[in-house]
């Protein structure tokens, strides 16, 4: 997540438990375990995956609650955390990119992330497959025609306010608003109602980096369970909600996933900044309609 976002935020006393110890599963059962976990993925027929700041801190964006998390550091009266690179240039993780392949593959049906970092969509993963519950600091929408702007800087405000730009459709030109929520923002019913429809049909949620604390997002991982799927947790902090997960996996989330992909013989595939630029030219000749498109890409690795 943004530390931008989070030095907007508004005050709160209340963060729950942070700067718990972190666990370290031994290698051998860290092993065992990856190999439930992808005999779990393998066998799902409706996999949703419930991502938290844990899956970017290999992105240099620091977690919350971790030992020198945004929230533990600031609770110690040390101010927020540095990042180990600007926000906007985070790249996604290896966990990301491997979200990216299970859903190419056909065996990941949905991702709902409470990160508000972008990098999800940066990684190439379906919109229409994403649901961001807590926003998008790289993001803006229309509250006229819902048209979603997405950034490459990080918007100036949270908290649904107006941003300083305008719908480009003309007709319409309503005032821009930010997309990220503040402590008593309710969660966009588009994004929770599609999360929600999504863990009810899971027959398996699997919720990586994330502490499980944040209500109402950290329940909608059990509505799976009310209709027989199982939720499987892989976090190196134990959550309230452990003892209802049929797996636990203390360990990184890149290490994990990546001993996950193996055991499915999946490739991750790398991240690739790409940038395209299409021109349209339109002429006749003898009488004939000639369409050229001249569609030129840069591709560089970020």
């Amino acid at each position: 997540m943004s530390l931008g976002y989070a030095k907007k935020l508004s005050y709160r006393e209340e963060l729950g438990t942070v700067g718990m110890p972190e666990i370290f599963d031994p290698p051998e059962l860290v092993q065992n375990k990856i190999e439930e976990l992808a005999v779990m993925v393998q066998k799902s027929k409706h996999l949703v995956v419930f991502t938290g700041a844990g899956i970017s801190t290999s992105s240099g964006i620091p977690d919350f609650r971790g030992p020198k998390g945004v929230w533990t550091m600031q609770r110690a009266g040390k101010g927020v955390p540095d990042a180990s690179l600007p926000f906007h240039r985070a790249v996604p993780s290896l966990t990301h990119m491997a979200l990216v392949e299970l859903e190419r593959a056909g065996l990941l049906k949905f991702v709902i992330s409470q990160n508000v970092d972008s990098l999800h969509l940066r990684s190439g993963f379906p919109r229409e497959k994403l649901s961001e519950l807590h926003g998008n600091s790289f993001k803006e929408i229309c509250p006229c025609c819902k048209t979603e702007y997405l950034r490459d800087f990080e918007i100036e405000t949270i908290g649904l306010k107006d941003t300083p730009r305008r719908c480009s459709d003309k007709n319409c030109g309503a005032r821009l608003k930010d997309t990220v929520l503040d402590w008593e923002d309710a969660l966009p019913p588009e994004e929770m109602n599609s999360a929600k429809e999504h863990c009810r049909s899971a027959d398996l949620v699997l919720c990586l980096g994330t502490s499980l604390q944040i209500t109402p997002a950290c329940n909608m991982p059990l509505m799976s369970i009310k209709n027989g799927g199982r939720v499987a947790i892989v976090n190196l902090q134990a959550t309230p909600k452990d003892k209802k997960a049929s797996l636990v996996i203390h360990g990184l989330v890149d290490k994990v996933i990546a001993g996950v992909m193996t055991k499915l013989n999946l490739r991750i595939p790398p991240y690739i900044r790409t940038d395209l630029v299409q021109l349209t030219l339109r002429h006749s000749l003898k009488s004939e309609l000639i369409l050229l498109f001249l569609t030129t890409l840069f591709l560089s690795n970020f």
